[in-house]
């Protein structure tokens, strides 16, 4: 029964993904006639050249992907990094302001530029922001998202459908749910065994596992993006840029959705599949991207219009998600409402991080 709750939860990314891949060719895979008049005659187009620049992309993006997402997981047993230490609050903020200039810094504005290309018609796409409209859409909709999965879980955990740890159903319980900050449950019981995760109660748990999960969306949906673009593209000057800002890019983005899934308490092997995702999404991208070279147009209205769109989605979750359920929760959370020099740390962390992000928009 726990089995197959579990593949339930994880089937929308599974689903998600499948979509992608199916339906990725066809968005790409344009006509002559879609082709925007503009032509590339710069010196760095060198088509084999640019083959084993993807190969090495591929493979130093997974290693680099598994070490950030895996870190937070396997130096749990380290006490400095116990999520209840203040190191790995910091870390943690640090992740969130990269998550964050993600958003701003990349995705958005490849967004604007994609749909406000020449090759677009001028009407309606060069008379409307619509990248600043989808991205507004986006994170209302993962507001809804986050909200609802949240009153759903919590509603589920009080009843005794959800167990604490996902192995046995759990006692009923009568509780009392206090809000604090940024959607923080906390919980009182009365005269009734009320069921708890490591971390705290099982509103927090529940609101832990809802954020890993909605950000891990947010991520693949970038990821994929950002490694088609790599891997269908023959200009060897941006590759070589491109590898290196990329791997630091999924480093850090991997220990921030790391250490959500750490505070989500999740099975081994539920945290072993979110792991994987995340890894193999971005090489995954780059392999269709390549395997696409020859068909895709990356000038064409319709390849413009699929990722400037994809693109705009992204940005507004991902930005929701590191404002809202990241570094809001953990600053208005009691941990840091009590230490000013905490606070202080934090937010030279996320400056830290946000500003690191903000200076690889030059290549990435």
């Amino acid at each position: 029964m726990a089995a197959t709750k579990s593949r339930l939860k994880l089937s929308p990314i599974i689903f998600f993904i499948l979509i992608i891949s199916i339906l990725t060719p066809k968005a790409y895979s344009q006509s002559e006639e879609d082709e925007c008049s503009t032509e590339n005659t710069s010196s760095c187009n060198d088509k084999s050249g640019a083959v084993p620049l993807k190969i090495i992309a591929l493979v130093s993006i997974l290693v680099t992907s598994m070490i950030g997402v895996s870190f937070p997981l396997v130096t749990r047993s380290i006490p400095a990094f116990h999520p209840d230490r203040n190191l790995f609050v910091i870390v943690k903020c640090f992740a969130g302001g990269i998550i964050l200039a993600t958003g701003f810094m990349h995705v958005l504005p490849d967004s604007y530029a994609m749909l406000q290309s020449s090759c677009l018609k001028e009407n309606p796409w060069h008379k409307f922001p619509f990248s600043g409209f989808v991205a507004m859409l986006s994170a209302i909709l993962t507001l809804m998202v986050d909200s609802m999965a949240t009153s759903i879980y919590s509603r589920r955990c009080r009843t005794g459908v959800i167990a604490d740890n996902g192995d046995n159903p759990a006692l009923e319980v009568d509780q009392e749910m206090a809000v604090v900050g940024a959607g923080h449950g906390h919980f009182h019981a009365h005269n009734h065994v009320v069921a708890k995760g490591e971390n705290g109660d099982s509103q927090q748990l529940s609101r832990y596992r809802v954020v890993a999960m909605v950000l891990e969306l947010g991520i693949i949906v970038h990821s994929v993006v950002i490694g088609l673009s790599l891997g269908a593209s023959n200009n060897t000057c941006t590759i070589k840029g491109l590898v290196a800002a990329l791997c630091f890019h999924q480093m850090f983005e991997g220990m921030g959705l790391g250490g959500c899934i750490l505070q989500a308490e999740y099975k081994f092997m539920k945290k072993a599949i979110m792991v994987f995702f995340f890894s193999t999404t971005t090489p995954f991208g780059i392999a269709i991207g390549m395997a696409m070279t020859k068909s895709y147009k990356e000038n064409s209205p319709r390849s413009l219009i699929t990722v400037g769109l994809l693109n705009a989605s992204s940005a507004g979750l991902l930005i929701y998600m590191a404002l809202v359920d990241l570094l809001a929760a953990d600053f208005m959370g009691p941990k840091l409402q009590r230490s000013i020099k905490l606070q202080i740390k934090s937010y030279i962390a996320v400056l830290l991080g946000a500003g690191g992000m903000s200076v690889l928009a030059k290549w990435a």
